[in-house]
């Protein structure tokens, strides 16, 4: 059996033919804005998003603050897939700014004797958090927002276009069918 090989001509939609229809110049302006569009979009959205999430790590390790605490006693653990040895979950009291004592877990370096002081970080409002990551992770973690921020944004005005060119190719269908109909009633017979 032949193969159809079957031929790409770029641009086609932009240039005058016979046989080009309203509606292919229609869908090709449609697709062009869409694309420009999705660009700066894209762009737009990337960049308010690494904006935003650099912002919360600025306001988020501005307000984190080191302090030492005691350490009250380590918590068995158990090991299984995953389990980092070098940390295990241990009891710890800290005083906080206001003066406050408190005492909950967290993880700790393995090997810390029972009284001694280990790094903790905690929050403005005394409660303990994780330490700040440091500013490699912190710069991939915005690059990773930016990056999927501005996809998002310009897949969804892609889908947009696309939504739209759906609609405008249905359209031109539609009208295709009601013009074959006027011509079968022409012709004096019907093809359906």
């Amino acid at each position: 059996m032949r193969r159809i090989k079957r031929v790409k001509v770029l641009g086609w939609r932009w240039r005058r033919n016979e046989l080009r229809r309203h509606s292919d110049a229609v869908e090709a302006w449609i697709v062009l804005g869409a694309w420009a569009l999705a660009t700066t979009a894209g762009a737009v959205a990337g960049v308010v998003g690494a904006q935003t999430l650099a912002a919360a790590q600025a306001r988020d390790a501005a307000e984190r603050r080191p302090t030492t605490a005691v350490l009250l006693s380590t918590l068995p653990g158990g090991g299984g897939v995953g389990f980092d040895y070098s940390r295990v979950k241990a009891k710890v009291r800290w005083t906080d700014a206001q003066g406050t004592v408190r005492t909950t877990t967290t993880e700790v370096k393995a090997g810390t004797d029972t009284g001694g002081t280990v790094p903790v970080w905690t929050d403005g409002h005394g409660h303990l958090v994780g330490e700040p990551p440091n500013p490699s992770v912190a710069t991939a973690r915005v690059v990773a927002a930016g990056t999927g921020a501005g996809l998002a944004g310009g897949l969804f005005v892609l889908a947009g276009g696309r939504l739209i060119r759906l609609r405008v190719e249905r359209r031109a269908t539609d009208q295709w069918g009601e013009e074959w109909e006027r011509a079968d009633a022409r012709w004096g017979r019907r093809t359906g």
